[in-house]
């Protein structure tokens, strides 16, 4: 890659120069589109034309303040599907925005890079909103000061990990509507094993898609599951399904349900509220709660 050979290029007072965007989502699909009137290729990826992608003007700032900008382009079958823009595919995906010399691809310059925001589709066409880096600086970092674990179960902070022998199970799906599920297998997990975890589909048309686990029951030999947000594709009998076990944030759980109570990042002996006001006292308890 050659920024200086397009720079020159560009000095020459006669060019020819086009626009470029790759576009990689959170499952490994990676598309690339240009606006020149022939595909491109470069890094391994073909930029393909004629998918009506354009892009608005980028404002570049020096400092920290977000380097925004606007995509649009028309769906089709071939690109961008309203059906995958529907079902989430493309939420938080990766973008990189590059200046190309259409006759000789090396010579190139990234202009942008960033991720997906929010898209909006209408009469055949999307909108989508590009957010640069520094996005992720307005993300507040830290920890918190609470009795609950701050950690993610099967994260750096956690350590624990969720791939081990009965913490994560692969089932074919009976029935689902996108929120409720059932399973005809897995009932040797007890009730509950799964709540707050995620939902994983694997086959299917809903392939690549998750939901967060709202509940986990065992009735009548089925197991049943419900998320909290319904998944936006069609999901059929046979369909296999990977479920992984789900944390309440609590010290108890940690010790007893993964055994990694060293890696708890939590405050289990937080003091109550009525601490400020304590005073001598026969009982122990000074939690602020009842006293029955």
């Amino acid at each position: 890659m050659s920024v200086e050979a397009l720079d020159l290029h560009l000095k020459s007072g006669t060019t020819g120069v086009s626009r470029c965007w790759r576009v990689a989502r959170a499952d490994g699909e990676t598309y690339g589109f240009t606006d020149h009137d022939r595909d491109l290729t470069f890094d391994g990826t073909i930029f393909r034309a004629g998918t009506g992608l354009s892009a608005a003007a980028l404002s570049q700032t020096t400092g920290l303040s977000v380097d925004n900008t606007e995509a649009v382009g028309a769906l089709s079958d071939a690109a961008i599907t309203e059906r995958d823009i529907f079902a989430g595919r493309f939420d938080g995906a990766e973008v990189e925005a590059w200046l190309v010399q259409w006759d000789d691809p090396d010579n190139r310059v990234l202009q942008f890079r960033g991720a997906m925001g929010e898209i909006t589709r209408t009469n055949g066409a999307f909108s989508v909103e590009l957010r640069g880096l520094a996005e992720r600086l307005n993300v507040p970092t830290g920890r918190v000061f609470q009795r609950g674990c701050q950690a993610v179960l099967g994260d750096a902070a956690c350590g624990f990990d969720v791939t081990a022998p009965g913490y994560m199970a692969e089932a074919p799906v009976t029935t689902s509507d996108g929120r409720a599920f059932t399973l005809d297998s897995l009932t040797n997990y007890e009730p509950r094993w799964f709540e707050r975890g995620r939902l994983r589909v694997l086959s299917g048309a809903a392939a690549g898609l998750s939901g967060a686990i709202k509940l986990d029951r065992v009735e009548d030999g089925t197991r049943k599951v419900e998320l909290w947000d319904a998944l936006r594709d069609t999901i059929a009998p046979g369909d296999l399904v990977r479920l992984t076990a789900g944390c309440n944030k609590r010290m108890e759980t940690c010790r007893a349900k993964f055994a990694n109570l060293l890696n708890f990042q939590g405050f289990p002996d937080i003091p109550g509220e009525d601490w400020q006001v304590a005073h001598p006292t026969r009982l122990s308890a000074r939690s602020g709660g009842s006293r029955r």
